[in-house]
């Protein structure tokens, strides 16, 4: 017999828009836990040092997140290094590249965006970008290999630093046997459920992976992978949590 379940821990900040989870409550009589496992932060000065990157030998970024984007200018003021304007950025979405304008002026000549696919970044690039020498953005915790496998075949000069690093939270106080379903979305999350909990055994507690970064690092920790997302049925961690349910009953 399937277990029933009563209480989902869901490892994000509480969403702005909570009504698909409100409905999953009042359809399946389960309650919802927000809890972020990691937050993001920013590497110190010290920390980017040691990578030993110039900021002034690239001629074009590649960005994939804000936090990178808010790292990236961060660390080059607290360098004293000024950015040129002829600095090209190249984003994985158009919300990544609007959230530019944060920090310099919005010029389309310069600031390029894809649909959030490593192959589309590649195409914005093409032959006539080809000659340029970039940076790409990444986090501590994020895998690039997909992306920087696309730059290699198209022989693009390229290195990857990292600007931002995931710090795990304090979940002890949690009970996670309460929980009979946890929807898990990244690479961090695990490092700091184990971090946290280094006798967690899953049991029979179900789990559903978010995105196709945490699938490696869940099965390199030995855990069951009850439901992966996102998928064309399941474009949305809602979507996945309701069609979880339904097949239990």
């Amino acid at each position: 017999m399937q277990k029933k379940v009563k209480k989902i821990l869901i490892s994000q900040s509480t969403p702005r828009v909570l009504t698909p989870y409100q409905a999953i409550s009042s359809k399946f009589g389960a309650e919802l836990v927000f809890r972020p496992f990691f937050l993001i932060e920013p590497l110190t000065s010290r920390e980017f040092r040691a990578q030993r990157i110039n900021f002034l030998d690239y001629t074009a970024l590649v960005f994939s997140s804000r936090h990178a984007i808010d790292a990236y200018f961060s660390l080059a003021e607290e360098l004293r290094v000024k950015i040129p304007e002829t600095m090209k950025y190249f984003c994985t979405t158009e919300a990544v590249a609007m959230y530019l304008q944060k920090h310099i002026v919005y010029r389309k000549r310069k600031i390029f965006f894809g649909t959030g696919t490593p192959d589309s970044v590649v195409a914005l690039i093409g032959p006539k970008h080809k000659g340029e020498k970039f940076l790409i953005a990444t986090s501590d915790s994020s895998n690039n290999e997909s992306l920087t496998r696309l730059f290699d075949a198209q022989k693009l000069d390229y290195t990857t630093g990292v600007f931002v690093k995931s710090v795990s939270q304090d979940l002890k106080d949690l009970k996670l046997s309460d929980y009979d379903l946890m929807v898990l979305y990244n690479p961090a999350d695990i490092k700091s459920l184990q971090e946290n909990f280094p006798d967690y055994v899953q049991g029979d507690q179900y789990l559903i992976s978010y995105g196709r970064s945490i699938v490696k690092a869940m099965e390199s920790a030995g855990l069951r992978i009850d439901m992966q997302a996102p998928t064309p049925e399941a474009p949305s961690a809602s979507r996945a949590i309701e069609l979880f349910l339904q097949g239990l009953e």
